[in-house]
């Protein structure tokens, strides 16, 4: 039996709850707006009135539609305004006292067949359902901020929770043009539970002075297409927000790697809370404003590596015949560099440029490239088919496989065929730099240069110094990565470095959620992308990077840190075992149609 959701109420007028308001104002329905503070109902209706008149500016609606909207919504100070609701959504602070102090009321205002919505990324559905007169109708409603343009909705449903409000409330969800997602009732449910976890670690990463907090938000940004940094993310949700978020997660799972950085706490506890006061991980124009604004800790680039003291880089070997080799050597031959690449054979070493050619090719048919800038660049790269020809090159970089040993080998070689003062590179992900430094008599020209795939369209590259490595090596990789237009980023000689160590620890744990049947690999990827703006959703990810690869890396994190949160789920080394590593063998996670 369908139940007509009309009338709504939405008790709680921040920016949640006005945004909330606005959605359904837009979809035609009757918009109950609830405050005790006058101040935030008049801001509510102001806010309303602004974003409406940008939509009729834009095109997007018409001034008679926009009257209907703003004739929809009407405020109150009371609870008692509720009583002919449908449904009501509270959308008030995060406490557990303050929530159940509003769904008592409720039992006492509105009819027996109102659905109760909670607004809630943090707290227990069953908890404020229990305490409910009527737990059956209780539910949560988790819109993501801003309300108007997130499509992802989480339906959470309690044991008490009836189906019937489910089904309610998940059609009205899809009529306001949402996308909705039924989860059980935990912690953070699907998109927070993944999305805080990762925002903890990178606040640990940067307390831990691993890097700065500019090259952590850059690196994730650049390294895997996510709309904002963690620390910049954290500062727009509210410090003390993801704190209590994480609170309520660590209570629940016990995960270490929930238990909040104690910068969280520090920074909440100065009142440092983000944008809101002005100040968090970063400093604002002033409270309210995204606009950030040099500090004390601002890094600035021509600090960071200096002159290096050594004849510039002219002439660049790479050693490698795969994707990744083959991507780096373009990348420094369209930059203008010499590029000597030499592969175990000429056979592999003429193999890769004839890939390079075709890479340039598409990009002349693009429009991106002319035909004589293509012309020039294959023109400056010259395949061979041994390390000798590396005699004379002033960077090497080495893109073999990501065999500790095999590695080792190479940098034993290159230090005997590279000359004096030559900077030796590798773009390990996830091995040990000083360990390959150790294979050389010369360790300070030693440095990790990790490029990602496709090099030609990535902009990053992580530069990891270790304790061996000179300044002079760490200057000169930063000024060829400004010639060749990539974005440094600075870490130490540590399991995958800034990128992969906050990437993989949140792929492992969207695998635990399947592994503990709480979600659906759809649900997962769909709220990921529509809640947390990832350009892909976990298991799309996972089975394009190769779950052989993915459980490596989590085994490297593993080990190093010796975290128990760390340790790879049982289903991912199940589905290595046997054999479903991705796109590659034609199943992983998912199947595919054929190989790819």
């Amino acid at each position: 039996m369908d139940i007509p959701l009309s009338t709504i109420a939405v008790v709680g007028l921040g920016t949640m709850g006005t945004g909330i308001s606005e959605v359904l104002a837009r979809a035609g329905r009757e918009v109950i707006g609830i405050d005790i503070d006058e101040i935030a109902t008049a801001q509510a209706v102001a806010a309303l009135e602004a974003s409406t008149a940008r939509a009729v500016e834009r095109g997007r609606v018409t001034e008679e539609e926009r009257r209907g909207m703003l004739a929809r919504f009407r405020t109150f100070t009371d609870l008692q305004a509720a009583a002919d609701a449908d449904l009501v959504i509270e959308v008030v602070p995060e406490s557990y006292e303050i929530k159940q102090q509003v769904f008592r009321a409720l039992d006492g205002i509105v009819g027996p067949g109102t659905i109760l919505a909670t607004g809630t990324n943090a707290l227990s559905v069953t908890r404020l359902a229990a305490d409910s007169a009527h737990p059956e109708r209780v539910l949560g409603m988790h819109f993501f901020n801003p309300a108007p343009a997130m499509k992802l909705v989480e339906v959470v449903s309690s044991v008490l929770t009836a189906p019937t409000a489910v089904t309610a409330v998940t059609a009205l969800a899809r009529e306001l043009g949402k996308e909705p997602v039924a989860v059980g009732d935990r912690p953070g449910f699907v998109a927070d539970g993944l999305l805080f976890g990762y925002l903890n670690q990178a606040a640990a990463m940067y307390e831990a002075k691993y890097a700065s907090r500019e090259d952590i938000d850059a690196a994730m940004r650049l390294g895997c297409g996510l709309p904002m940094g963690p620390l910049a993310l954290l500062d727009l949700i509210g410090v003390d927000t993801a704190r209590t978020v994480l609170e309520a997660m660590y209570a629940a799972s016990r995960d270490r790697l929930h238990a909040p950085a104690p910068i969280l706490r520090q920074l909440s506890e100065a009142g440092l809370t983000g944008r809101k006061s002005g100040r968090g991980f970063y400093t604002y124009e002033a409270p309210g404003s995204g606009t950030v604004v040099r500090d004390a800790l601002t890094t600035l680039d021509e600090g960071r590596g200096g002159e290096s003291g050594r004849p510039a880089v002219r002439s660049v070997g790479v050693a490698g015949s795969g994707t990744m080799a083959s991507g780096i050597a373009e990348v420094f031959a369209k930059a203008g560099y010499v590029v000597v690449l030499a592969a175990r054979s000429q056979e592999k070493a003429d193999a890769a440029k004839a890939r390079i050619a075709k890479s340039l090719g598409r990009s002349v048919d693009k429009g991106r490239l002319t035909g004589e800038a293509r012309d020039d660049a294959l023109a400056r790269i010259s395949p061979a088919g041994s390390l000798d020809a590396f005699d004379d090159v002033d960077l090497a970089v080495e893109a073999v496989a990501e065999d500790l040993e095999v590695k080792r080998q190479l940098f034993t070689a290159l230090d005997k065929v590279c000359k004096p003062g030559a900077v030796l590179a590798t773009t390990t992900s996830s091995l040990p730099v000083v360990a390959c430094a150790r294979a050389t008599t010369r360790p300070r020209d030693v440095i990790g240069m990790h490029f990602f795939n496709p090099a030609p369209a990535m902009k990053l590259v992580e530069v990891v110094r270790t304790v061996l490595t000179s300044d002079e090596a760490h200057a000169t990789v930063r000024e060829v990565c400004a010639t060749i237009r990539k974005h440094p980023v600075d870490c130490g000689d540590r399991a995958g470095f800034i990128v992969n160590a906050l990437l993989f620890p949140y792929l492992n744990n969207a695998v635990k959620m399947v592994q503990e049947h709480y979600a659906t690999l759809d649900d997962i990827d769909a709220a990921m992308k529509l809640g947390g703006g990832y350009p892909m959703g976990p298991f799309e990810l996972l089975d394009v990077v190769g779950l052989d690869v993915s459980l490596a890396i989590e085994k490297v994190l593993h080990r190093e840190f010796r975290d128990p949160g760390l340790a790879p789920a049982p289903l991912l080394e199940h589905l290595v075992a046997a054999g479903c590593l991705g796109r590659k063998t034609g199943r992983g996670f998912r199947e595919y149609t054929a190989r790819r």
